[in-house]
C-alpha cells in the first residue's frame, strides 16, 4: 500500500548514485547547492557488474578535482596507457597519457562515500524515480518511492538523471533516446596472474580491433585483469552453446595476446547480450541528463566510465552559477547541451558504426596499417580511439596528406 508523500525542497536533484551521479552531486554541493542523491540500490557498497573498468586519460582531471585521485592510488588502482592492435599492421599504441584501471567494486563504494560525505549532499537509497513533478513549461521536481511503498515528492530547480541507459528518469519525462543498432554481444571475466604489457612500470590497456570480433585486455587493482570477448551477433547461438569454450577459444587464439597459461579465472563469465547504442537529448528545461541516461555506446573501447565523469563535471560547470535564475539556467542547460553533442556525439556515432560489424573501410584500413609505422598518424589514431580528440580530426587535411606521403619519405623526415 502506497503511503502519502512528504514533500522536500532540494536545490538538484540527482537519481542515481553511480559514476556520473556521484560526481554531480559532489560537485554541485561544493558550489552551495543543496543536493537530494536517489540511488534505488539499498546497499551504499553496491557495484556495477556488468563494465569493463577502463578510465581513460581524459577522466583524470575530474577524478583529481573530486579528491578521488589519491583514494585510487592508495587503494593500488594502476595507471594505464592505450595500445591498440588490428589486422592491419599490428599495434601501435600511445604511452604518453595515462589513464585508471579500477574494478567498480573499488570504485563505486569509494565515490559514492566522497559523496554523501560532502556537506550539502543527501544519500537516499533505496528510493526509486517512480513520477516527475511539473512546473510551468519545465520539470520541477521527481516523486520517489521506497520499498515499504513510502513517497516522497523532492522538488528542486533541476532534476538530473543519472541512472543509466536504460533511465528511468527519461521515461517519466517522455525522453526517448534515439537508438542505433548493436551487431555485437560481449563476454568477459576477472582473471589473476595475467602478465601485463608495461611501459615506466604502467600496464597496457589493450584493444584487439579485429573484423568482425574483437577483445580487450584491461589491468586492475589488487592483480586482477578483465578479459573481453566480443563477438559479432550472427554468431550468438553457436557462443551460447559453449560460452566457456567460444570465449577462451577467442582470447587464446588473440595475436600477440594475453599469456594465459599460468593464469587463473576468478568468478564466473559474465554476458551482455543486448548493447544497444543510445543517445537522449542531454537537456530540457529543469532537466538534464549525464552519463549513460544521456549516451551510452559500444563498452569495448571503455568509455562508459570516462564519459559519465566528463559529463556530469560539464554539466556543474555549465549550469551551478545559474540556479537561482530559472532564465538563466535554461540557457545554460542549452549550453550544455551543445557542448555535450559537441564533445560526445561524433564518438557514439563512430563506436555504433563499428558496433555494426561491418568490414571497416578502405580509408581506415590505410590509417590503421599507416600508424603502425609512423609516429604522427599512431598518435592521432590513438588519440582519437582513446577519445582525447574527436574523430573530426581524421578528416584534417594535413592528416590525409600524411597518409598519402609514401613511408620512405616520412621515415627520412
Amino acid at each position: 500500500m502506497t503511503g502519502s508523500s512528504a514533500i522536500d525542497d532540494f536545490d538538484i536533484a540527482v537519481v542515481g548514485a553511480s559514476v556520473a551521479g556521484c560526481t554531480a552531486a559532489k560537485l554541485f554541493a561544493e558550489s552551495g547547492a543543496r543536493v537530494a542523491l536517489i540511488e534505488k540500490r539499498p546497499d551504499p557498497d553496491a557495484f556495477k557488474v556488468a563494465c569493463t573498468h577502463a578510465v581513460l586519460p581524459t577522466s583524470t582531471p575530474t577524478i583529481e578535482r573530486l579528491g578521488l585521485a589519491s583514494a585510487l592510488l592508495e587503494r593500488g588502482v594502476p595507471r594505464t596507457w592505450a595500445q591498440f592492435w588490428t589486422p592491419y599492421g599490428g599495434w601501435f599504441g600511445l604511452p604518453e597519457v595515462r589513464g585508471w584501471g579500477v574494478t567498480r567494486r573499488t570504485l563505486d563504494p569509494l565515490l559514492r562515500s566522497l559523496a554523501a560525505e560532502t556537506p550539502g549532499v543527501e544519500l537516499m537509497p533505496g528510493w526509486s524515480a517512480v513520477g516527475t513533478i511539473r512546473g510551468q513549461d519545465r520539470v520541477g521536481g521527481v516523486e520517489i518511492e521506497d520499498q515499504e511503498g513510502t513517497r516522497r515528492r523532492i522538488r528542486t530547480r533541476l532534476l538530473v538523471g543519472a541512472d543509466g541507459r536504460g533511465s528511468a528518469v527519461a521515461r517519466l519525462a517522455g525522453v526517448r533516446g534515439r537508438v542505433k543498432p548493436h551487431n555485437r554481444f560481449f563476454y568477459f571475466a576477472y582473471w589473476r596472474g595475467v602478465p601485463q604489457v608495461l611501459d615506466a612500470g604502467d600496464p597496457a590497456f589493450r584493444l584487439w580491433l579485429l573484423d568482425p570480433e574483437g577483445a580487450a585486455q584491461f589491468p586492475n587493482e589488487d592483480g586482477l585483469t578483465v578479459l573481453v570477448a566480443t563477438f559479432p551477433r550472427w554468431r550468438l547461438d553457436e557462443v551460447r552453446a559453449d560460452v566457456e569454450r567460444s570465449y577462451e577459444r577467442l582470447l587464446r587464439a588473440l595475436p600477440d595476446g594475453p599469456e594465459m597459461s599460468e593464469a587463473e579465472r576468478v568468478g564466473k563469465i559474465v554476458g551482455k547480450l543486448e548493447v544497444p547504442n543510445v543517445m537522449r537529448a542531454p537537456a530540457r528545461p529543469g532537466l538534464a541528463f549525464v552519463g549513460d541516461a544521456a549516451l551510452a555506446t559500444d563498452p569495448l573501447f571503455g568509455t562508459g566510465i570516462s564519459f559519465a565523469f566528463e559529463s556530469a563535471e560539464r554539466l556543474v560547470d555549465e549550469t551551478a552559477a545559474t540556479l537561482g535564475d530559472e532564465r538563466a539556467l535554461d540557457t545554460a542547460l542549452r549550453q550544455y547541451a551543445r557542448r555535450f553533442a559537441l564533445r560526445f556525439w561524433p564518438h557514439h556515432l563512430q563506436m555504433a558504426a563499428f558496433s555494426l560489424a561491418k568490414p571497416v573501410t578502405r580509408l581506415e584500413r590505410v590509417a590503421l596499417r599507416r600508424a603502425t609505422v609512423d609516429t604522427e598518424v599512431a598518435r592521432t589514431m590513438g588519440e582519437v580511439l582513446a577519445r582525447e580528440r574527436s574523430p573530426a580530426r581524421l578528416c584534417n587535411p594535413r592528416f590525409a596528406a600524411r597518409l598519402a606521403i609514401p613511408h620512405r619519405i616520412r621515415a627520412a623526415a
